[in-house]
């Protein structure tokens, strides 16, 4: 199991100091979300996608991968039915599918929420049809490419399409493509679901459908800052010989975004190293 920042959330540095802090406290790599690299991320050239995989390697740390995927450009929507807006969203899936694999990432997680929204077609149903054609042509562009394509479950008051576990699964095993996963978010399964993340990764996980993590506390601060505990969705992964990335992803970045990854990762790391000396 490997542990990955979401790079936002230290977005105010350079690239490459992004790289050599999350190395530095112990993170194995970053998750990156294509905004921070620019507003038109699908434009980023050939020798600039070197240039940032190189700046990750250089500091001995991994792009795991991209979240965040559809705040840039503006206009973008997995339900909508125009036939425009579906055209240009599924373009810009696709070349964030080769931003991935160019970046030498394995897994993408398709949250944004806003992005997301039923109002966005002329039916709910019109809704859900529109974003399984474009989860389909995804799924089908990540396995060409070697990665792996998550939509989020997130809570109800993020969004109103995909809104639990069981919702992602349905989707998933009605496109039918291994390159087409869900996962799990902490801070959506506690707002969204009838049991909390450890019970969710116990029950979902064997399904080989959960391909991802992340964890952020309730607060919507980091883990470690907040009230919940996390041994136990840690030691449900660690039982269940999970070894994929788990993304720590805060919202409030408290004091600061350096710090809050610091926190985090020293935290995460004590409880891991716990589990693995338990007898």
């Amino acid at each position: 199991m490997r542990i990955a920042l979401c790079n936002e959330v230290v977005a105010q540095l350079p690239f490459e100091r992004q790289c050599a802090l999350a190395a530095a406290l112990g993170y194995d790599g970053l998750e990156i979300a294509p905004f921070t690299l620019s507003d038109e991320p699908a434009l980023l050239t050939s020798t600039q996608r070197a240039n940032y995989r190189r700046a990750a390697e250089k500091e001995g740390i991994a792009v795991t991968g991209l979240h965040w995927l559809l705040n840039v450009p503006a206009g973008l929507s997995l339900t909508s039915n125009d036939q425009d807006i579906h055209r240009r969203t599924g373009d810009h899936m696709a070349a964030m599918v080769e931003l991935c694999a160019d970046l030498g990432g394995k897994v993408i997680v398709h949250g944004s929420p806003t992005q997301r929204v039923l109002a966005h077609a002329s039916s709910p149903q019109r809704a859900r049809d529109s974003a399984l054609v474009l989860l389909r042509q995804a799924g089908e562009r990540a396995g060409q490419a070697g990665v792996t394509y998550c939509i989020e479950p997130l809570s109800p008051a993020m969004t109103d399409f995909v809104t639990n576990v069981g919702e992602a699964l349905e989707i998933v095993e009605e496109i039918g493509l291994p390159s087409l996963a869900t996962m799990i978010d902490t801070l959506a399964a506690w707002g969204g679901e009838s049991e909390g993340p450890d019970a969710l990764i116990r029950r979902h996980l064997p399904s080989g459908h959960i391909r991802h993590i992340h964890l952020n506390d309730d607060n919507r601060r980091a883990p470690g800052q907040g009230e919940r505990g996390f041994a136990p969705i840690l030691q449900g992964l660690f039982d269940l010989g999970y070894e994929g990335v788990v993304g720590v992803e805060p919202f409030d970045y408290h004091p600061d975004g350096p710090a809050a990854a610091a926190r985090a990762i020293g935290y995460l790391r004590g409880i891991i190293e716990t589990l693995e000396i338990r007898p």
